[in-house]
C-alpha cells in the first residue's frame, strides 16, 4: 500500500511505468483520439459479458481515455453512464484517480469486483459515488514489448456475479484485442 506524506492510503497506484506506455501508444497512433474499430470492440464485449457499459481504455500520466466505449442507450461519449448524466455527463476522458483501470495497468493482472462496495479500498473511489458504478470487470492490454498499454473493462450499476468465467472471458477478450492492435501495427488490419 502507499501512503502520502500526511498518512493517508492513495487509492490510485503510482505508475511508473507512464512515460514509456505514452511513447509506446504515440507510436501505435492510438490514445487521443474515438477509434471505431474499438467502439466496435467495446460493443462486443458489451454483447459478450452483458454488461451495460464497455470501453477499451488508454491511460496516460493524468488521464485515462475511452478509444472504445459502449453505452446502453449505444451513444459514445458516455454521457447515459448512471448519475454521470444527472451532474452533465462525462466524456471520453477520466481522471487517473477514477476508476479501477489504473490498477488493472499497474499490477498487470485482471481485476473482478462483483460488488466494489465490498472492497474497502475501492469503495471509495469517485466513480461509486459520482457515477454509480457497483461492479468491475477488466483485464490489461499488455504489447508484444511487454508494455501494459491500457485496459478493457466491464461496468455495472448493479452488483454483478462475474466468477471465473466472467474473469476468463475478459482475459480472452484482452488478448484478442492485442492481436488486433498487433496486426493494426503490421499493416494486416
Amino acid at each position: 500500500m502507499t501512503y502520502d506524506p500526511t498518512g493517508h492510503l492513495l487509492l490510485t497506484p503510482v505508475d511508473r511505468e507512464a512515460p514509456v506506455r505514452v511513447q509506446r501508444l504515440r507510436q501505435l497512433g492510438m490514445g487521443e483520439r474515438p477509434d471505431p474499430a474499438f467502439d466496435e470492440f467495446a460493443s462486443k464485449l458489451a454483447a459478450v459479458t452483458g454488461a451495460p457499459f464497455s470501453m477499451v481504455n488508454f491511460i496516460d500520466e493524468n488521464q485515462q481515455f475511452f478509444a472504445g466505449l459502449h453505452t446502453p442507450n449505444g451513444t459514445h461519449n458516455g454521457s447515459d453512464l448512471g448519475a454521470a448524466a444527472a451532474a452533465g455527463g462525462v466524456s471520453r476522458i477520466m481522471a487517473r484517480d477514477h476508476g479501477y483501470c489504473p490498477h488493472v495497468v499497474v499490477r498487470r493482472k485482471a481485476l473482478v469486483l462483483e460488488d466494489v462496495c465490498d472492497y474497502p479500498r475501492f469503495a471509495g473511489n469517485p466513480v461509486v459515488d459520482e457515477i454509480g458504478i457497483r461492479s468491475y470487470l477488466g483485464a490489461p492490454l499488455i504489447d508484444r514489448t511487454g508494455i501494459a498499454l491500457g485496459t478493457i473493462c466491464v461496468v455495472d450499476t448493479e452488483p454483478r456475479p462475474w466468477g471465473r468465467a466472467g474473469l476468463e472471458t475478459i482475459k480472452t477478450m484482452a488478448a484478442e484485442l492485442v492481436e488486433q492492435i498487433h496486426r493494426r501495427e503490421d499493416g494486416h488490419f
